[in-house]
């Protein structure tokens, strides 16, 4: 199992009898192993310059003891992973060239097709694996593939810089639990906004790279999704997304925004949270049931902000909202 950060099969043995062991002399080795015992002397050396076994003395023919292996191991294993991560990029970057020869020579490369709603989640994990510098999404309700809350790449891609820009249907903020993981995901740096409806699924990774199902949700059976490369037609999916997120409303965390320093009255994170929902046109019922409260008090308190606001509709408290920056 560790001849991938440099231990052979016969020291990793021999290494875990001494662990089981604690100290242990040559030929106790020799006679647990069944070995020989040059075999044993030279395989103790070799995990004597790995750092893994010292002599419990100065004599020579002293016991052994194993020494932890977390930092000699864990050193070798960091290189791996680097080594790794280096020959991934080689890799994706590879692909990439060839992708972008076989289109300028055969436009049959310019478009892929997929079927599955495993081989569409897999191949959604993969480009954001290999996503540098930003990650957009279309996110419709009732997700094909892969539901919010099983997108772990996307923390794993904004830890190590990627943008995140997401547009979400404001259907699936009445899912059970969404809005819990959209929260999640502006808490880690990804921008969210929210229109009544969008035309797409649609995933752009880095502006190269598109994924986009073929056929309307409704029709049953195994999902399919083209995944464009760079194109006019790709050029034209950016452009649709910048498009829709000019007219989407922003989603800020309460956690986020609640402490934000500005003149005259702030709201604090529960009205926040009531704000976005109520400015993205989620009704008072369904409001009431994601806030954990009655609907009578949701309209209590609108009418509260109403009356901070210095306005007697609400229109006239959305566009206040947003002039008085409380979103």
């Amino acid at each position: 199992m560790l001849h991938v950060i440099g231990l052979t099969p016969g020291e990793e043995e021999l290494y875990r009898s001494l662990v089981q062991l604690t100290t242990a002399g040559v030929e106790e080795l020799v006679e647990r192993l069944r070995r020989p015992r040059a075999e044993v002397v030279a395989q103790l050396d070799a995990l004597r310059g790995k750092g893994l076994v010292l002599p419990t003395g100065p004599e020579p023919n002293a016991p052994l003891r194993p020494l932890a292996p977390d930092v000699p191991l864990g050193e070798a294993l960091l290189r791996r992973q680097e080594a790794l991560e280096a020959a991934r990029a080689a890799v994706t970057q590879l692909t990439e060239e060839y992708r972008a020869g076989m289109r300028r020579h055969d436009p049959d490369h310019l478009v892929e097709v997929i079927t599955g709603a495993r081989v569409l989640r897999e191949r959604l994990r993969d480009v954001q694996n290999s996503a540098r510098v930003e990650v957009l999404w279309f996110c419709r309700a009732n997700p094909l593939a892969m539901p919010g809350q099983e997108n772990v790449e996307e923390f794993d891609a904004l830890a190590r810089g990627v943008r995140y820009r997401a547009i979400y249907e404001r259907a699936m903020l009445l899912e059970p639990g969404a809005l819990e993981d959209i929260e999640q995901g502006v808490r880690a740096g990804e921008q969210a906004r929210v229109l009544d409806r969008l035309p797409v699924r649609l995933a752009i990774v880095d502006g190269r790279t598109a994924i986009c199902p073929l056929v309307p949700d409704r029709e049953s059976g195994e999902p399919s999704a083209a995944v464009i490369g760079r194109s006019q037609l790709l050029d034209a999916l950016l452009a649709l997304f910048e498009s829709y997120w000019l007219m989407a409303t922003p989603m800020r965390s309460s956690t986020l925004t609640a402490d934000r320093a500005a003149e005259g009255y702030q709201p604090d994170a529960d009205e926040v949270r009531l704000l976005s929902l109520f400015v993205a046109g989620v009704p008072d019922k369904s409001i009431a049931s994601q806030l954990g409260v009655s609907r009578r008090t949701i309209q209590r308190r609108l009418g509260d902000l109403m009356t901070l606001a210095g306005v007697d509709t609400r229109p006239g408290l959305a566009y206040q909202a947003a002039r008085r920056g409380w979103l």
